[in-house]
């Protein structure tokens, strides 16, 4: 891909940034989170990843089939065969992956449905260091349009200002945003997309 390189090495500080924003966040959150190894409620259901998460993916998914291609084939056969059982009902264009997130169906689509990457054995995500955006940022107060969220496992018993001095602070947004225009533009990909379609494709 055209500007591969580039992308890597934006995205390779994109996720350092990112990462400084959690370990703070994690510092200051202590005892209230509950994530820990094993702990694998945010890894059941399908979610929306954007194609600068599938790049990541992608890289993360030929790292490990060359560091560890029995785990890699794993990984891949996983992510088949949750493609199999997602094409019925697909809320999107089920050739392409890109999601159709603005009729809403996408909302209560597949909850029930476990992370390819996530590791049935060991309970451990296979491509943790590859992993999206959304999975970097889970756990932690993070804020959105409709208030501060939280995982529902965590802060239990906090107050609103034990959660909100939590609160994980992101400034790696503009650079995403870059990098996203990026890799849409060298891939005419736009759009969301799952983890499964990323991964299970050929």
């Amino acid at each position: 891909m055209r500007g591969a390189k580039a992308i890597r090495a934006g995205d390779s500080e994109l996720v350092q940034i990112v990462d400084a924003a959690l370990a703070d966040s994690v510092r200051r959150s202590g005892a209230w989170l509950a994530c820990r190894p094993d702990c694998t409620q945010c890894c059941v259901g399908v979610f929306a990843i954007s194609q600068l998460d599938a790049f990541r993916l992608r890289e993360g998914l030929a790292e490990l089939e060359r560091h560890d291609p029995e785990r890699a084939a794993r990984v891949r056969q996983r992510a088949r065969a949750v493609l199999r059982r997602l094409r019925a009902g697909f809320p999107g264009d089920i050739s392409t992956g890109i999601l159709d997130e603005s009729a809403g169906e996408f909302d209560d689509y597949a909850n029930d449905e476990p992370c390819p990457v996530l590791d049935p054995e060991t309970g451990r995500c296979d491509l943790y260091a590859a992993r999206p955006m959304t999975c970097r940022v889970f756990g932690p107060p993070v804020r959105s349009e409709s208030g501060l969220g939280v995982c529902e496992l965590c802060f239990q018993g906090a107050t609103a200002e034990q959660i909100a001095a939590c609160e994980l602070h992101l400034d790696g947004e503009k650079l995403e945003a870059e990098l996203l225009a990026r890799m849409e533009a060298a891939t005419g990909k736009r759009g969301n997309t799952v983890v499964a379609f990323v991964l299970g494709q050929r």
